[in-house]
């Protein structure tokens, strides 16, 4: 009888991955960077453990959005209180806080649960091409091209 491994704590090799957000689709690059976070494309995937990779993404302020979803795709924060629900287009979320964008997006189709805080907390998004992370030598993360080039 085959048994299925479940790979311990101390196996588990993350690396560090740099994917350049300008020009790229935010659905299309929210899907790759969720699955590379989850480790699913690596052989020892299993679902109930964080056998992903860190992911850096930069350029968060130069992500694309296909037809009319600049001006009406809409963003909704609530601060608790009453009263207190704050509505922003993509347009002006995108001029402000660039990062929160491509954060939200990916953070979306990770699970809800434990576990997808944890991955959560393996995301770095920043604005421009500068990131503090170059002393984890990240290796250039290649997105399909072919879905981006739409």
């Amino acid at each position: 009888m085959n048994k299925t491994s479940v790979p311990s704590i101390d196996s588990i090799e993350r690396q560090w991955y740099l994917v350049d957000a300008e020009n790229q689709t935010l659905g299309r690059l929210a899907t790759e960077v969720a699955s590379v976070l989850r480790g699913k494309n690596k052989a020892s995937f299993t679902p109930h453990l964080d056998t992903g990779d860190f992911v850096i993404v930069v350029n968060a302020d130069k992500i694309r959005v296909s037809g009319n979803k600049p001006q009406q795709k809409l963003y909704r924060r609530h601060s608790g209180r009453p009263g207190g629900m704050k509505v922003e287009t993509f347009e002006h979320l995108q001029e402000r806080l660039p990062e929160r964008i491509v954060e939200k997006a990916i953070k979306g189709m990770l699970p809800h649960n434990a576990l997808g805080r944890q991955l959560f907390r393996k995301l770095k998004v920043y604005k421009g091409s500068e990131h503090p992370h170059a002393a984890q030598q990240p290796q250039p993360l290649q997105l399909d091209p072919a879905a981006s080039a739409k």
